[in-house]
């Protein structure tokens, strides 16, 4: 039996015979109003944050996201016990969250603690304390299960992940295995955060020996090569932050960031001869994060050259988009997160709800012999082409652009963003010139996907035209690539009616991009 297109692939198409390729929508059934306000708290042994996800969408947004540095783990590996500065600070900091989640209705509320808090002599009273001041029940998460849970906030972007993820906090690093179909395999621990790390006698000799034997056990416990590795946790991001200054990458977001082995080598040489303060300037990043990047870096040198990783990719997601996921049925887990953000957004936002579904139809048959990775993305351009409507008219396609680049959008890569802001940028414009768009982004497509994008913006630009609720049933797109030629068929008194002048010119204009006479006909 045939099943729908990535992501998708535990319901059926015949199950949803008005859906077709598209699967009846999840977001507003019971499963997914559950998970409307979910909250977690995560106690690790640098910050402790309060994350409260507006999960209706499979590829939720953070309603509300909110951190304090206060180092725990500092001081750790002298002591065997909490910081006394950190303990302070987070206990102020989860009395201003248990508040906030309280005003906010937030339910379930979870509260986990990672490395530091498990570890410490006083960690059960720091618990009792916590939970006597706040009512917050601390729940203490072994290595495994961290590494576990970073791994499904991977998935919680990726569905179909492969690879190896590491999560690097202040005082432990996981591994854990991703195996395909939503599969979590084998989940290690080890010491190698950098608050631990720091605590290491004997200079950087020492550590960098401790560094290599730990790393090199793990390798036992993984010995094949992984054709990606994850990278979740602070510490990686900011690093991932310098190697875009360093590179001069166009688009500043983190996630699905990719880069190569020899990029990162070159980017821990940069980091050894930077001045630190030098590099928090570039990047934004605080004081007590950046301190803790040069021992990061150090681990990661020596993970690339035992773990080998073919490409290196940053994720955003880690334990508490996990403990999120942990929550989805299996379902719910399985959806395409791009495609359904993008229904979401269309259902509370569009004016016409509904109609992306109708103008990927209509537009469908100029990417009849695309790759279902390409279709993925003229979907998800049918479902958000009208969601920017509200924006002045002056700056909506700018609006559209950035929409597509800078939202917290799952399951893109970089390029796949680009080409998606493009489709809907040209939605709104039929050309970039006086615009702020930023010429460099067009770097991450190739020219031939840049037309594409194009092509696909201009076919809704005119598709939109025809604003009725089942668009095909009043027209149809027929392209000719041989021939060169793209007909249009308009099969009904309504359809006729609607083709007037500025929609015949976006015809040709569309006609135009692809490089086919325009032809117009009437039939059944």
């Amino acid at each position: 039996m045939p099943v729908t297109m990535m992501g998708e692939a535990a319901v059926p198409i015949e199950t949803h015979p008005d859906w077709g390729p598209f699967g009846a929508p999840l977001f507003d059934g019971p499963q997914a109003r559950a998970l409307s306000r979910v909250g977690v708290i995560d106690i690790g042994s640098n910050s402790v944050r309060l994350v409260v996800f507006d999960g209706a969408a499979r590829s939720p947004a953070y309603f509300f996201n909110e951190k304090i540095l206060c180092g725990l783990g500092a001081g750790f590996a002298e002591t065997g016990r909490l910081s006394v500065d950190g303990r302070a600070r987070a206990l102020t900091a989860l009395k201003r969250f248990a508040a906030l989640a309280e005003a906010m209705d937030v339910s379930p509320l979870v509260t986990v603690a990672t490395a530091a808090v498990r570890e410490a002599a006083d960690g059960p009273e720091f618990r009792a304390e916590v939970a006597a001041e706040t009512g917050l029940q601390i729940v203490v998460v072994d290595g495994a299960e961290e590494a576990r849970l970073a791994a499904q906030g991977v998935l919680l972007g990726w569905p179909g992940a492969q690879g190896l993820i590491c999560d690097i906090g202040g005082s432990s690093m996981e591994l854990a295995e991703l195996l395909g179909e939503g599969q979590v395999g084998r989940c290690e621990t080890s010491d190698l955060g950098p608050l631990k790390l720091m605590g290491i006698k004997g200079g950087k000799k020492a550590v960098r020996a401790h560094i290599k034997d730990r790393i090199v056990a793990l390798k036992t416990q993984f010995p094949d090569r992984p054709e990606r590795l994850f990278l979740v946790g602070g510490s990686w991001r900011a690093i991932a932050r310098i190697d875009m200054e360093r590179r001069g990458y166009p688009l500043k977001v983190l996630h699905e960031y990719r880069m190569t082995p020899r990029a990162i080598m070159e980017t821990i040489k940069y980091i050894a001869k930077t001045d630190i303060e030098v590099l928090r300037g570039q990047t934004g990043t605080s004081e007590a994060r950046m301190r803790l990047v040069p021992l990061a870096s150090e681990v990661l040198r020596v993970l690339m050259r035992q773990i080998r990783p073919h490409e290196v990719a940053i994720s955003s997601y880690g334990i508490r988009e996990g403990l999120l996921y942990e929550q989805m049925g299996p379902e719910l887990r399985h959806r395409d997160p791009l495609i359904e953000a993008a229904r979401h957004a269309e259902a509370q936002n569009a004016r016409m709800q509904g109609f992306g579904r109708a103008l990927y139809k209509f537009v469908e048959p100029l990417f009849a012999n695309a790759k279902p990775a390409r279709k993925r993305l003229v979907r998800a351009a049918c479902l958000l082409h009208d969601v920017s409507w509200r924006a002045h008219p002056d700056y909506r396609a700018e609006v559209c652009f950035d929409t597509a680049t800078r939202a917290n959008l799952g399951g893109m890569t970089h390029a796949e963003r680009v080409f998606l802001g493009l489709a809907l940028l040209h939605r709104y414009k039929s050309s970039r010139s006086g615009t702020n768009f930023d010429t460099d982004l067009l770097k991450l497509l190739p020219e031939a996907d840049v037309v594409q994008a194009e092509i696909l913006g201009r076919a809704m630009r005119f598709g939109a035209m025809f604003a009725l609720d089942r668009l095909p049933d009043h027209g149809r797109l027929k392209l000719y690539p041989k021939k060169r030629v793209l007909e249009l068929t308009l099969t009904t008194d309504a359809g006729r009616n609607l083709f007037g002048e500025v929609a015949e010119a976006r015809f040709q204009a569309l006609a135009g991009a692809i490089g086919a006479e325009a032809v117009v006909r009437s039939g059944p």
